[in-house]
């Protein structure tokens, strides 16, 4: 039970951790102090919703098509091989510094509202959250359960530390190769959970 906990907990935040518009705007709210709480919640709730439905769903559906499993197991690898090779893309490509200060403050309701359009807009956080997630879970049976909760204790631990900690990487993240140095791990830490579930 503990070793699903720890790797609930590992994954959620590395497939968080990937660099996308939602973590940007966190960042950046944080970076503002604008309404960071407000958008931590938001973040946080909607991944735990889909984190659930994820962890308890896919559980349902193995036990109706038992061979659903191992497909899911081979598509998760086949998403993170990709996943991660985009992320290196993204690194080649160059980082942009984050400029947190443009533009004018924004209300709390189009802050909110900006995030649930970033959160559940996004394609790939049904991949990562319902599909991803699921499958992985499915690997730590009976202790789904335990996997699925460290799961949103990771992704509430990620977004309040993204958001509320984020003045102290204002100077770090103000420079382009920081955001080309997170691309990198954010891959290498894809292509190492497609291992893990490949061989595992």
């Amino acid at each position: 039970m503990l070793e699903a906990a720890v790797q609930g907990y590992l994954v959620a935040v590395s497939l968080i951790l990937a660099i996308g518009a939602q973590n940007a705007f966190v960042l950046r709210q944080g970076l503002r102090r604008e309404h960071v709480g407000a958008v931590v919640a938001v973040c946080a709730i909607s991944d735990a919703v889909l984190i659930t439905i994820g962890v308890a769903g896919f559980g349902v559906l193995t036990a109706t098509v038992p061979w659903i499993g191992e497909a899911m197991r081979w598509a998760g690898v086949a998403f993170l091989l990709v996943y991660g090779a985009l992320r290196f893309k993204a690194a080649l490509q160059g980082g942009e510094a984050l400029k947190p200060a443009a533009g004018e403050g924004a209300s709390l309701r189009r802050v909110v509202a900006t995030s649930l359009i970033l959160t559940w807009a996004n394609p790939h956080v049904y991949l990562d959250t319902v599909i991803l997630m699921g499958s992985i879970s499915a690997q730590y049976a009976p202790y789904q359960v335990a996997f699925g909760v460290a799961a949103v204790l990771g992704s509430t631990s990620f977004f309040s530390a993204l958001g509320f900690g984020a003045r102290l990487l204002a100077p770090i993240f103000a420079r382009p190769a920081a955001w080309v140095w997170l691309e990198v791990v954010v891959g290498l830490t894809m292509w190492g959970i497609a291992g893990a579930l490949a061989w595992g």
